[in-house]
């Protein structure tokens, strides 16, 4: 069955109602490749200021993958999912090593990029290079789904794979970036969790308004188990300035610094945090005052976080791991959001 009827449609809608984004003004792959790491987890408003910062401190791939971890972290500090950043910067230096600066034309030579999926690779290709790639994230699935009223879980690998083989059947292969580009504006703007179907181009032929489907698709089965967490933080001010503490491991905000951390299995007292701090740093330790409980709320955990004001014990020697910064300085490092808010307020 033939199914240029979908490209049809949708094509002349999107050049109509599309947004002026500013990476859909050339292809290239290294403008295109910033937007579609940085939109990821990012709302398009927020995310096109990180852009515009990225693009005007690293014109070229060159330019970031000569960057330092520490500036390229500093500079994404607020968009979250710091590993995306420490990846982008690692592709670049790929890109630079591997390609003599310059983004394959290939999709398997795109997926071998550090923090490069299918998705990714797909969208570089078909709006940079031509490649026919489909291109499938949360508004193609549901798209897609409602259209042609497919229940198949989005987050089963029988759906992916159905998912993604009727995309590729959709694509043209003259205009496959413009295609990819306009099912995916479609279902920011239009196909929405709580879509405006009479400003829908494709509302005649779509199933899932036919059968009053549209709230039940697309289907998603997995539930993610949210963890609750508990940090203690130290907010230790001493005449040189404030202590930082680089966060190293595979756990969140990695390569950022916060002020000392105790995390704890429960909310604490005074009396827990003395105990916990003696056990874990030494006895003497004033508490001044302390600021929250502050949540903070992450894809798949909960902070609650304590901010704790504290004077330490005579002649106290710090960890090794801790780093003094003068308060001036203290906003040249790559906080967590939830750390800054705490010593910049003001920033909200």
């Amino acid at each position: 069955m033939s199914t240029t009827w979908f490209s049809r449609v949708v094509l002349p809608w999107y050049r109509e109602h599309k947004r002026p984004l500013p990476w859909r003004a050339s292809r290239d792959p290294y403008r295109i490749w910033l937007s579609e790491v940085i939109l990821q987890q990012t709302r398009v408003d927020q995310g096109t200021a990180y852009w515009h910062r990225f693009v005007e401190r690293y014109p070229r791939v060159r330019d970031l993958a000569g960057a330092s971890e520490d500036e390229v972290l500093r500079l994404w500090q607020g968009l979250g999912y710091y590993s995306r950043a420490r990846n982008l910067r690692m592709a670049a230096q790929q890109v630079v090593d591997r390609h003599k600066g310059r983004f394959p034309a290939d999709h398997a030579a795109l997926l071998a990029l550090k923090g490069v999926g299918d998705y990714t690779a797909a969208a570089i290709g078909s709006m940079a290079f031509g490649l026919a790639e489909p291109v499938v994230d949360g508004n193609v699935y549901r798209v897609l789904a409602r259209v042609f009223g497919i229940a198949t879980p989005i987050d089963s690998t029988a759906g992916r794979r159905e998912f993604r083989a009727l995309a590729a059947s959709l694509l043209p292969k003259d205009e496959p970036g413009e295609h990819n580009q306009a099912v995916m504006e479609l279902g920011a703007l239009v196909c929405t969790p709580k879509p405006a179907c009479a400003e829908c181009p494709l509302r005649n032929r779509c199933i899932a308004r036919r059968t009053d489907r549209i709230g039940l698709l697309p289907v998603k089965v997995g539930k993610t188990k949210v963890r609750e967490r508990y940090f203690n933080f130290l907010h230790i001010r001493v005449p040189g300035g404030i202590y930082l503490q680089k966060r190293t491991g595979k756990d969140i905000w990695q390569g950022l610094y916060q002020l000392p951390l105790l995390e704890s299995d429960k909310p604490l007292s005074r009396k827990g945090l003395q105990t916990m701090i003696s056990a874990q740093l030494g006895k003497g330790w004033t508490i001044v005052a302390v600021h929250g409980p502050v949540k903070h709320i992450l894809s798949h955990q909960v902070i609650q976080g304590l901010f704790w004001e504290l004077v330490p014990p005579p002649r106290f020697k710090a960890p090794s791991d801790w780093t003094l910064a003068k308060q001036k300085e203290v906003e040249r490092y790559a906080l967590p959001r939830l750390v800054e808010r705490h010593l910049f307020p003001g920033r909200g």
